[in-house]
């Protein structure tokens, strides 16, 4: 449109029912951009809402476990590590000593790479087993993504709501079974949520492990 006086882009503004803005206030002369103002809000505000939801945070899961622990408690912790690595996020192994248990960490290194080895389809070792204090701690990376994972997770979400619509009574008992699941993790207060921030990724040689 080229440089016109203020008074005629108000004009122009007012004739065509659309906002006169501001969009470089330090050039000479200033530029400005005939749109519809409340429009470009709203549809800013969805692109961001878009990318929040598309947005990967990366976190990481602790799961805590004894030398000595018992098969079955064992299938339960390996079950939740696998999960928490389909959902492609990282997961922090620890192997809590006490008492005489502190002389034998070769227990807790075998505990850790028997657990590595059942999970190593879909994750691998980001650091490897290291002693700290009574614990010692190794942390698995996930082979998918973040996002892949979410990706899925929408996927099978819409599955399911569209298995819902399809079958009506199906649906509510999936809900309910879903609902007992999510209740049983909550009991499981082993499982935390920790900064990555806070891990110590340094890789420890494997000798100082089974000494």
């Amino acid at each position: 449109m080229g440089i016109v006086p203020l008074a005629k882009a108000l004009e122009l503004a007012q004739e065509y029912d659309l906002d006169l803005v501001e969009v470089a206030a330090n050039a000479r002369p200033p530029v400005c951009k005939l749109m519809d103002y409340g429009k470009f809000k709203y549809e800013s505000a969805m692109k961001a809402r878009e990318a929040r939801k598309n947005q990967a945070h990366t976190v990481i899961k602790e799961m805590k476990l004894r030398p000595k622990i018992d098969p079955h408690d064992y299938d339960t912790k390996k079950g939740h590590v696998v999960r928490f690595l389909k959902q492609g996020d990282k997961v922090k192994i620890t192997i809590m000593f006490r008492g005489r248990e502190q002389s034998r960490p070769e227990l807790g290194y075998r505990l850790l790479q028997r657990l590595a080895e059942d999970v190593q389809d879909l994750g691998f070792i980001e650091s490897n087993p290291k002693q700290d204090g009574r614990n010692m701690i190794m942390v698995l990376g996930p082979h998918k993504k973040k996002t892949e994972a979410m990706a899925e997770a929408r996927q099978a979400q819409e599955a399911r709501k569209a298995d819902a619509k399809a079958n009506p009574g199906k649906s509510q008992n999936a809900a309910e079974t879903e609902s007992h699941e999510i209740d049983e993790i909550h009991e499981i207060d082993e499982i935390d949520e920790i900064d990555e921030n806070n891990v110590d990724t340094e890789a420890p040689a494997e000798a100082s492990a089974e000494a």
